[in-house]
């Protein structure tokens, strides 16, 4: 069966980026604003996971969001930018995460899994590949046991290709998808973290990435 989702929102931003993300999940997703939060997240609420959108005036609304989300179960994911972060006071139970406004979809992929991973235990946590490791619960990589120290964006493009593995990735769609769409970098950016994470991998699963002159990148 699968995940409900309640996506909170008083603007369309969020719920046209969300929707791509949302979509590659076994989710079922109800949208509404603000004005029917309480309803919505009544007692006896089926709701896996709320993703709030904590900006501009709903940002008072958050803690109400918090407790209610606590008091029925279910994860929760507050979208807001980097002005509000360090008034954010979220529960510290790992059911309870937050995400930037203009962070990419491999982020907001990442985190949507690893909070309904947290109610659900059959959703799939982790990715085994010869001898390497990911926990996708954790953000978290091993190979052989032992584990790897990637960046965070370097995970997030290894996850990325792991995840689509036999598909050519141009280095522009690798950028829109693990920097983000706001992102001022080029691509060579790409080029230099692929060689980074090929170097952490070691010779032999490094060999999974492929590169396609004059294209890009791919998982196999």
């Amino acid at each position: 069966m699968n995940k409900q989702v309640l996506f909170i929102a008083n603007t369309l931003d969020s719920a046209f980026k969300f929707q791509p993300v949302l979509s590659t999940l076994d989710v079922d997703v109800s949208a509404a604003s603000t004005k029917r939060l309480r309803r919505l997240l009544a007692p006896g609420a089926d709701v896996d996971l709320v993703i709030f959108e904590a900006r501009d005036k709903a940002f008072e609304l958050l803690q109400e969001v918090v407790a209610l989300s606590e008091s029925r179960g279910c994860a929760l994911l507050a979208i807001t930018d980097e002005s509000l972060v360090g008034e954010m006071r979220l529960s510290s139970d790992l059911s309870c995460d937050f995400v930037m406004h203009d962070a990419s979809h491999a982020e907001c992929l990442v985190r949507i899994r690893r909070l309904l991973g947290t109610n659900a235990d059959d959703q799939a946590k982790t990715i085994t590949v010869d001898d390497m490791t990911m926990n996708l619960a954790t953000y978290q990589v091993t190979i052989s046991g032992e584990p790897v120290d990637f960046t965070y964006l370097e995970y997030a493009l290894l996850a990325f290709l792991v995840q689509h593995p036999n598909h050519t990735f141009s280095r522009d769609v690798l950028l829109q998808n693990v920097w983000g769409f706001d992102t001022y970098v080029g691509s060579r950016t790409v080029d230099v973290h692929i060689r980074r994470v090929r170097a952490k991998l070691g010779p032999g699963l490094a060999e999974h990435i492929g590169t396609v002159r004059g294209v890009g990148y791919y998982w196999m």
